[in-house]
Formats: C-alpha cells, structure tokens, sequence
C-alpha cells in the first residue's frame, strides 16, 4: 500500500521525538492526528486553536524541548498566530503544523484558502511549505530544529492538502526509524577576557545584584545558580517566571524589596532575562542611572539593548557562563554587613509587615463585606500547606498557573515556590487567556507517562485566574473533563476587568435612566442632566456570573464562595478532587482604584536611600 503525505508528516514527527500533540482537527489534518495516535503519539484536542497553541509553546518551556500545535488552515492558522507570537516573544520553542488548500486552488477562492506562509512570517523564526511529500521530512526536521537552536521561538509549516491526502510513488520508502532525529543544541561558554572583567566588576560592586529570568529556568540551570549565589551571597532577584531556579524562601531571595534593589544596585548581573518593560528596560528611575549591567544572553542582539551595555555582555549559554564565573570568582564572597544588605532587609521588613497585615486582616461579618486578593489567598495558601507537607507549594509538588492583572500580580508575591518552572504566568507579553492551556499543558508535562520531565512524583496544578482572563478560553474546561485533568482553578471574580462595577442591576438602573435622558435630551428637552456620564463601564462584567457551573456541567466540582469558611472548605475539597474543580471566589470590586499594575506604577520614594 502507498504511503500517505499524513504517514510521513505522523512518522517524521515521532522520529523527532515528539510524544505529544496539541491541536484541533478538521479537514484535511484530521489525518495526521490519527496516523499519530497509531504510532503512539497522544494527541489532545482542544476546543479553540489559540488555547492549543498557548499550550505547546509553554509544554517546550516546561520540557526544553518543542512543543507541537496541529490546526487547520484559514482561521485555525489566525487563532494560532495567537501561540505563534507569544512563543517567539516568550522565547518558547513551539513548531506549527497546520494544514492549507490544495496547491492547485491557490488564488481560486478554496476552502479556508489563505496565505499563511506571508502571515506568519514576521512572527516566527521560519516559515515553509514543503513542495512534495519528498520534502516533507525535511521541512518539518528543520523547522523543528530552528525552533529550538539559538534564541527560542516558534516556527510553521504548510501542508497543503494535496500533500497531506497524497500518495507517495511505487518505490518511496520510508526511513528506519530513529530515535533521536535532531540533537540537542550546541552550547557555548563566554569569552574569557569578558567573565574575568565581570568577575572584577562584581568583586570591587557596593550594592551587587543577581537577576534570574525565566531564560534561567528553560535552560535549566538552577545547580549552577545556586552554587554562584551561596559562594558569593550575592543577593538576587527573581522575574515571575524565574521564581523557584532558588527557593523564594532562601535569605538572599530580595523581591520584597524589589524597588529598593533595582534603585541602589550599582553592578548587575542578569541572568536570562531581557531588559524590556517587566525590568523597566534597566533605566532610571527603576534603575540608578550609573548601574553597570552585565547581560548573559545566548542571543548576540539582546547584549546592549537599552539599557545594557555591549562592552559587558557575554554571549553564552547560562549554565557554562555561570561555571566560569564560579571558577573566576573563586574564595571571593560579598560581606553581607555592607550597607546594601542592609537596606534591602529594611525595605524588605517593612513591605511584609504591609503583605502580612492585609492578609491576616479578616473579613467582616456583614452582608455587604467582601473578601480581598490578600486575604483570600492567604486562606488558599495556609489551606494547601496544612493538607500535608508534600502538598506545599515549598515541597515543589504544586504547579501554579496565574493570569489577570490584580490576580496574577499579587499572587506572584503570596505563593513561595522551591523549584523551578513551577509557575506560569501571563509572561513576556503580558497575555490573556493562556490559563486553561498552560495547565493542560502542565498536566502533559508533570503528570503522564508520555510527559518528557514525568517522575512518577504527580503535580497539582493550581490556577488563579482573573474573571476577565478566565473568560479567554473557559471553555477548555470541558477539555480538562475529557482528558481527565484535575485541575483546581480559583476565579478571583471581581466582576470586572481590572476592577468590577456596582452590583449589575444598579449599573442597568443608571443606563436605563440613562437612555430615558437622552432620549428627551434629543427631542429638544433639557431634561437630560449629569446621567450621560454614567452607566455600565468598559470595565463591567455581569456581576457575579457564576463561573463555577462550567465545571459541574462537565462533571467536575463547582463552588461559589462569598465568605472565609466557605473558600477554606472549597480549597480543602478542590484540591482533594479527582475531577477539573473551578471555585468561584467573589471579591472586593474595586471601584474607583488606579488601572496599573502595582510594580508597574510611577516611581516612589521607597527604596531610594543613598548609600
């Protein structure tokens, strides 16, 4: 029997190492999810393609090797731009598969007929569409490859339908079956005239400082971290995915004192993190304006990009880099009596003591009272640590997944971990709607035997999600269902993006009011008064929309919870749950508070002492 373009596109992708898929079918790729099943490929459908493409390009984060999104053609490869663009700016290696009109309709108006080779061009690494099956094995080999080599991103490739449902002639064999299809990419050290420069730099600092980026945890270099940070108890920083390459609990850990660390460090050195808008782009006021910053990057174009400076970057992989240093840095240590340190522990005491008051603040007694993030996640947190020790987020066996401006913001500070890749967020490019696909892919990754990086040691993945960001891809609670996932989901439901409103029917009483005012105002009366300036706001959702039933419809668990005792019961229950379990935790609305994120505002006096 011939063999088909889907055999060759199934059999190329298990021989690259691929374990699973990320997808949604429809014609004409229907056909390699089923030829990749039969090899022994697991393949997860998804109800949205930007859901599936958020998840492949977070799994190649998790695993450090490429994560695989199948769509289809047309407005499938349109959702999953979506993945495509926040893989390449998250630097997650990500290939992308997805199926096109036959070569011979191109320009004729075919089904789902779109040029996706120009599309995707200018958001990912590589883009192409293989010619015949002869080239598919090589297409998809290097589009793999390109998406892992080098500076991570995401890649594409285009098959034409006529290639997917085509026959391969009489005498086409395919290739012996190989286990490893594309090494691991190359590793190089820095050059050593710049380590030693670095070193010395670091050795004669008054206020040195380590920042740890989510580069680290992909390369997977938190021994070597480790060992830089206890030999030269230099204090670091974490970004929101760097969390965990050293335990947050570790003394040297200085994000309570974030702003005073970044404002008084004279000498820097950054650690697979880029200086855009989460570093304030390393400039002043964030940043001392003499600060001398030390970039190791394995891209050469990332090295003096705003702020940095070129003459002090290092081109080289982290882990190689950092053991050079280790060796350049030999017998050196910071004092920790010098006054840095002692700023950073002033600054850092007087913002736990504000965290820890807004926390145990309990909630009162009234009807109209309702829980805060703080407080709320301080139920979350003391509830999962008391179920048993393995069960703490310190203990490593807890994912977290966060998206939402106020809900991930806050709780990057509430939630400790001891290991890395343990939380995802929103990311580089701050988007919404990645939660539900970053804990199925979580679940891949941590949970079954097919995951790269399972260890017989079962994760719970835990979420909080704002009510506005858990809207972007609720419906991928079904696929959780479906696939058996028991993911313990809180939806920090302010009724609101940013902020909610008043109750809704409030809101709808004002725009009635509203309606009736201008109504009369255009007919010539002068009616209408200050009523224009009110009503629903852009900001507004339904007001308490009970979330927690697209759980229960789906045979998972659901609860709505207003008080303290019910939230600590719903986490008690949830986490214990063998089934996709989504708590509903209403709180405070917010009204009238700033639209920001509170690490993100305009510069404070806090943490500007000289030294």
């Amino acid at each position: 029997m011939a063999v088909t373009g889907a055999q060759i596109i199934a059999r190329t992708l298990r021989d690259l190492g691929v374990t699973v898929i990320f997808g949604i079918v429809g014609i004409p790729v229907v056909e390699i999810a089923e030829e990749a099943i039969n090899l022994g490929i697991r393949f997860i459908a998804f109800r949205n393609e930007q859901a599936c493409s958020y998840a492949a390009s977070v799994y190649g984060f998790m695993t450090g090797q490429p994560g695989v999104c199948l769509v289809v053609g047309g407005p499938g490869v349109l959702h999953a731009l979506a993945g495509a663009r926040n893989a390449t700016t998250n630097n997650f290696p990500l290939l992308i598969l997805a199926g096109s009109a036959e070569t011979t309709g191109v320009t004729k108006g075919s089904f789902q007929e779109l040029d996706a080779i120009s599309l995707l061009t200018p958001h990912t690494k590589f883009a192409v569409r293989p010619s015949s099956l002869d080239f598919i094995p090589g297409a998809i080999k290097n589009a793999f490859r390109t998406c892992w080599y080098g500076r991570p991103g995401s890649t594409f490739v285009d098959l034409p339908a006529d290639i997917i449902q085509g026959k391969a002639s009489p005498g086409f064999q395919l290739p012996e079956p190989e286990n490893i299809y594309v090494a691991s990419p190359p590793k190089s050290s820095g050059d050593p005239a710049l380590i030693l420069k670095a070193a010395q730099l670091l050795r004669s600092a008054r206020a040195p400082l380590l920042i740890l980026g989510k580069g680290a945890a992909y390369a997977r270099a938190e021994q070597v971290i480790g060992q830089l940070v206890e030999r030269t108890q230099i204090p670091f920083l974490p970004t929101p995915m760097g969390k965990g390459i050293i335990p947050d609990a570790h003394p040297l850990n200085v994000s309570s004192a974030r702003s005073a660390a970044l404002k008084n460090a004279d000498v820097v050195l950054v650690l697979g993190a880029r200086l855009n808008w989460i570093l304030h782009f390393g400039e002043p006021p964030k940043w001392s304006p003499t600060a001398k910053i030390i970039q190791v990057d394995i891209a050469a174009e990332e090295i003096g990009r705003n702020a940095g400076n070129a003459e002090l970057g290092i081109v080289g992989d982290i882990n190689l880099v950092v053991e050079q240093l280790l060796v350049t840095l030999s017998n050196w240590r910071y004092s920790t009596t010098s006054q840095f340190p002692k700023l950073l522990a002033e600054s850092a005491k007087k913002n736990e003591a504000k965290a820890q008051k807004a926390a145990l603040m309990p909630t009162p007694r009234s009807p109209d009272a309702f829980l805060t993030y703080q407080r709320a996640y301080h139920i979350i947190k003391t509830t999962l640590n008391s179920l048993s020790p393995s069960s703490s987020s310190e203990e490593g066996n807890i994912v977290y997944v966060s998206e939402g401006a106020n809900t991930m913001d806050i709780s990057r500070s509430i939630f400790p971990l001891s290991q890395p890749r343990h939380r995802l967020d929103a990311g580089t490019y701050a988007t919404m709607g990645v939660g539900m696909g970053y804990i199925i892919a979580a679940h891949e990754a941590y949970n079954t035997p097919v995951g790269t990086i399972a260890n017989g040691k079962p994760k719970k993945i835990v979420a909080l999600e704002g009510d506005s960001a858990f809207g972007f891809s609720a419906m991928e609670i079904e696929t959780m269902a479906r696939y058996r996932i028991p993911a313990l989901i809180f939806v920090m439901n302010n009724s609101g993006i940013y902020h909610g409103d008043t109750k809704t029917e409030d809101a709808w009483k004002v725009l009635q009011e509203q309606t009736v005012a201008n109504d009369t105002k255009s007919s010539g009366s002068s009616a209408a008064s200050g009523n224009e300036k009110r009503g629903l706001r852009s900001t507004s959702l339904l007001y308490e929309t009970r979330y927690e039933m697209l759980a229960t419809m789906c045979g998972g668990k659901g609860y709505f919870v207003r008080s303290e005792e019910e939230l600590e019961r719903a986490t008690r229950e949830g986490f214990q749950n063998d089934v996709p379990t989504v708590v509903n935790v209403i709180i405070e609305p917010g009204v009238g508070k700033t639209i920001q994120f509170a690490w993100q505002g305009k510069d404070n006096k806090e943490g500007q002492a000289k030294l």
